[in-house]
């Protein structure tokens, strides 16, 4: 058995692969369930993987790889590792999905709590629900319908989070912050409810919050950005993201990427960070599909059925 490395210099596709890949396509647009699996930006055909242990995963053809993706972060603790596996199988022995509360549920909710310092957490099904549900609370317990993000900050691909602004900080009949879809299908009444500045520029945040600061329900922000490489937050940006909240607007970390795993509270407590609401991914359910948002007590008893 050889072992590759993934990286941008891959070895010639293998047979298996390229067969399952022309299956695929027949029934699968572009033959992937997400783009980023596509291999677009390196070239060549995508690697149909076969099975994983610990940091190596092994292709339809035999061929091992170390693993430098961990399934895009939630396999933070490698691949198939026997804790997890045999937690997952006393689980099924009781079922999969009831349609109903449970004690499992209780318990995760107790720890997510106790590590991560929130008051309350919602579990969802994704990353994309959890910052999808927490800016509709935002919303909710504002009463204001903007939101603001950051160009190069990946949020999901819920409608409202797939816009880009070309510059960070752009005029738009007078407005700052406007931003455009992304995304063909998403209309651009809807980008509009969407503003967008530069991560790490303090002072774009502070322009702009200063002129819409009162229509915001809230800014959401990756605490470490990934999907635009790693960008790290400087601490004048990080006090200008604290002081959004003297406009009456919420302040969302989303540490799907970062939670548990820059520390066991995640970049909120390894930074000194102070959000609102906080959101995560499969990180919480050992690659699973699973997310969460949790927050503040006034915060989150918004969320029905505590709330409206």
């Amino acid at each position: 058995m050889k072992t590759e490395f993934m990286s941008a210099v891959l070895p010639a596709p293998t047979a298996q692969s390229e067969a399952l890949f022309a299956r695929a396509r027949a029934v699968t647009p572009g033959g992937v369930n997400s783009p980023v699996r596509a291999f677009r930006s390196v070239g060549g055909t995508p690697r149909f993987i076969a099975s994983a242990q610990g940091a190596y995963l092994t292709d339809a053809d035999g061929t091992r790889y170390l693993d430098y993706i961990g399934s895009w972060g939630p396999m933070i603790l490698g691949h198939n590792l026997p804790a997890v596996r045999e937690a997952v199988a006393d689980a099924l022995q009781f079922g999969t999905s009831f349609g109903a509360p449970g004690e499992r549920e209780v318990l995760l909710a107790e720890q997510v709590t106790r590590l991560t310092g929130v008051d309350r957490v919602r579990f969802v099904s994704s990353g994309t629900e959890a910052t999808m549900s927490a800016l509709r609370l935002a919303r909710g317990a504002t009463g204001r319908k903007f939101i603001l993000k950051f160009r190069g900050n990946y949020h999901g691909h819920a409608d409202g989070l797939l816009v880009e602004a070309g510059s960070g900080l752009m005029t738009n009949e007078g407005h700052l912050g406007a931003a455009a879809p992304s995304s063909a299908g998403v209309p651009e009444e809807y980008a509009r409810l969407t503003l967008v500045s530069e991560y790490n520029d303090p002072q774009a945040l502070d322009a702009l919050m200063a002129e819409r600061g009162h229509e915001l329900a809230a800014v959401i922000f990756e605490p470490v950005v990934g999907n635009a490489g790693v960008l790290v937050p400087t601490l004048e940006f990080l006090a200008a993201l604290h002081r959004v909240r003297e406009h009456g607007t919420l302040l969302i970390a989303d540490e799907v990427m970062t939670g548990f795993r820059l520390s066991l509270r995640g970049a909120t407590g390894l930074l000194g960070l102070q959000p609102d609401l906080i959101c995560w991914g499969k990180i919480i359910g050992g690659g699973l599909p699973v997310g969460a948002y949790g927050g503040r007590a006034d915060v989150m008893d918004f969320v029905s059925p505590q709330g409206p």
